[in-house]
This record gives structure tokens, C-alpha cells and sequence, in this order.
């Protein structure tokens, strides 16, 4: 299972916002339900799923602006890949969670003498 980082960006819009274009990546991504996990975030959209699947999801999303009838679209893909164990965005999430609690267990107060 791996996790990518998508951010698609469309060039040469009418106007600076793009909202429209990632709702309707949305849309798309809800295509793919059951074959992917995914997440919106304020600066790009992470998917999870087998590999090959998200390149067939990010080719699709890839798509949406250029449907729209712009002639250049920039697309911006990370790709975590790790193979020695499952790794998924709640896991991943977890164990930072984790170190934090413990992080803040192992912290003693500092007394100052006075």
C-alpha cells in the first residue's frame, strides 16, 4: 500500500481560485471508493492505495481542468512507497500521536530554586 500526495494545479484560469476544479476532483476521487482512501487538505489531496490504482487516479484527476478546456496543467505528485510494512495515513498518524504522548510523560518540571 502507498501514499501519494497530489497536488493538481490548473494554468491559465480566469480567475485565482481553483475551487471548482478541486471539487470536482472530488467527485472523482469518490469514483474510486473502496479501491482508495483519500483526504483533503488545504494545499493538496493524499491518496492511499495499491500503486498502480493511484496512478490510474492521478492520470484521472490529472484530467479535470484540461476538461474545462485549459491548455496546461501542472500536477505535483510525492509518493511514499514502503514496502517492509503496511503503512497507512491513520498508522502513520498514530505513531507520531504516540511519540508526542509519551514525549510529553518522559517532560518533568523544571524547579527553580529561589
Amino acid at each position: 500500500m502507498a501514499i501519494v500526495d497530489v497536488t493538481v494545479i490548473p494554468i491559465g484560469t480566469d480567475t485565482p481560485s481553483v475551487s471548482k476544479y478541486v471539487a470536482e476532483i472530488q467527485e472523482v476521487l469518490q469514483t474510486y471508493e473502496g479501491k482508495v482512501s483519500y483526504q483533503l487538505t488545504p494545499m493538496s489531496t493524499l491518496i492511499e492505495g495499491e500503486l498502480p490504482v493511484l496512478f490510474e487516479v492521478i492520470q484521472a484527476i490529472h484530467e479535470v481542468p484540461f476538461k474545462h478546456g485549459l491548455k496546461r496543467v501542472a500536477t505535483n505528485i510525492r509518493i511514499d512507497d514502503r514496502r517492509d510494512k503496511e503503512s497507512t495515513m491513520t498508522k502513520k498518524l498514530a505513531a507520531v500521536q504516540a511519540h508526542m504522548s509519551q514525549a510529553e510523560v518522559e517532560v518533568e518540571p523544571v524547579h527553580h530554586k529561589e
